[in-house]
Order: structure tokens, then C-alpha cells, then sequence
């Protein structure tokens, strides 16, 4: 039956009934590869004008491609190779065959995975953050429209002492309020990695630069704000 190998996978609740179209995509694989893409074309641009032999056409031709990716071409390779990222590498080389030498040149796999994984982070406080904005303009509106319509307290789900239903959402408004808090904080201290060498030692780099630590340094330094 058509579609019956839908039901043959693991399937959330929290993406199928409860996730946003727009937050759903930010965690997908098409915004994730095609993230991936994007790193290796601003990686290229940094290596040409660090004095790197990469053209003008080579970039050109990565950015034609930085969409198109062939999901059965990256699944085979990833079977054959046992490695994600250069199973990626191998389907981006397949269709931008010029510019195939310079593709990850240098980098390691986490220039690539943790970096992408920040960045769809911060996107998906981008989508969270205004929302939760308005659900607190608008609890805090009804908080005042009823500022002086009483109810009932409650404690350990029991009736209490009077009190009103603006103080009740004043109270929810707090909780909504320290979230936003968190949430700004945690939006605000990602720092992108930047572009590391293998194992982090930053070798390969220095490798093709031929000993030039100044341009290696600038090249790779950390600590980026997203």
C-alpha cells in the first residue's frame, strides 16, 4: 500500500501533532544538509581570500548546487563509506565536479555537524521567542481585563482563600516571563565553533597554508556569535 512504510518508522508526537510546519523544517534533514552546504561555500570563500589556488567558478558552481541534493545518492554513499559527512561531501562533489577538490578542504566533521546543529538552535529560538512574546502580551491583557473578577485559591488541589482570576494569570504570566528570561540567555551565549582542524588540532590547516600560523589563526579562530 502506498505510504504503508510510514508506519514501518519511528514517528514523534511532538513533531506530528504538536510541532510547528515552520519548526519541523528547521530540524529537518533537507535544512540540515542543506546548512552543510552552505558552511562548505563560506568555508571555500575564506580559503580563496586566505590565498588558497580556489576560483571563482568553483564557488560558483558549489552555490548553483547548494539546494539539489540527491537523499538516495547520500544514503548509498553513507552505506558504502560508513561516514555521514563524507557521504555528503561525495553527493555535493557529484554534481559540482570542479569544484570536488576543495570541498571540506581542511576541516573536520564537527566544522560541518555542530556547527549546523547551533545554527538550527538558534533558528528554533527564533521561531519560540516571538511566539511566547505574544502568548504574555496577551495573558498579560487578560490579566488586567480581570484584575477584579474574584475566584476561588487553590493549594494542594483544594478550594483556598478568595482571590481574583488577573492574579491567577499573573502568576502563570511570572512562570512565562522566566522562560523568556532562559530562553533570550540561551539564545544569546551560542557561540558558532569556527573552523577547526582535524581533531582539533588545527594541522591540516597549517598544512595548507604552508606554515602560515597568522593565517591559520584567522582562518580558525572559535568563539564566533552565531
Amino acid at each position: 500500500m502506498e505510504g504503508a512504510d510510514e508506519y514501518m518508522k519511528y514517528r514523534s508526537p511532538l513533531v506530528s501533532r504538536y510541532a510547528s510546519k515552520e519548526m519541523a523544517y528547521n530540524f529537518s534533514d533537507r535544512k540540515k544538509f542543506t546548512t552543510w552546504r552552505k558552511l562548505w561555500i563560506y568555508l571555500a570563500k575564506a580559503e580563496k581570500v586566505l590565498g588558497l589556488p580556489i576560483t571563482d567558478a568553483q564557488i560558483l558552481e558549489m552555490e548553483s548546487h547548494e539546494k539539489d541534493i540527491d537523499f538516495a545518492m547520500a544514503a548509498e554513499e553513507e552505506r558504502k563509506l560508513r561516514h555521514d559527512v563524507m557521504a555528503h561531501v561525495h553527493t555535493f562533489a557529484h554534481c559540482c565536479p570542479t569544484a570536488a577538490p576543495i570541498i571540506h578542504l581542511g576541516a573536520t566533521s564537527c566544522y560541518v555537524g555542530d556547527n549546523t546543529d547551533l545554527i538550527m538552535l538558534r533558528d528554533g529560538f527564533d521561531i519560540l521567542l516571538p511566539k511566547l512574546a505574544r502568548v504574555i502580551d496577551r495573558l498579560a491583557n487578560f490579566a488586567e481585563q480581570y484584575a477584579d473578577l474574584p475566584t476561588l485559591g487553590f493549594t494542594h488541589y483544594q478550594p483556598a482563600q478568595l482571590t481574583t482570576v488577573g492574579k491567577r494569570a499573573c502568576l502563570w504570566l511570572q512562570d512565562l516571563a522566566m522562560d523568556m528570561r532562559n530562553m533570550q540567555r540561551a539564545h544569546d551565549d551560542l557561540r558558532f565553533r569556527g573552523v577547526k582542524g582535524t581533531t582539533g588540532t588545527q594541522a591540516s590547516f597549517l598544512q595548507l597554508f604552508q606554515g602560515n600560523h597568522d593565517n591559520v589563526l584567522i582562518g580558525t579562530d572559535g568563539d564566533f556569535i552565531i
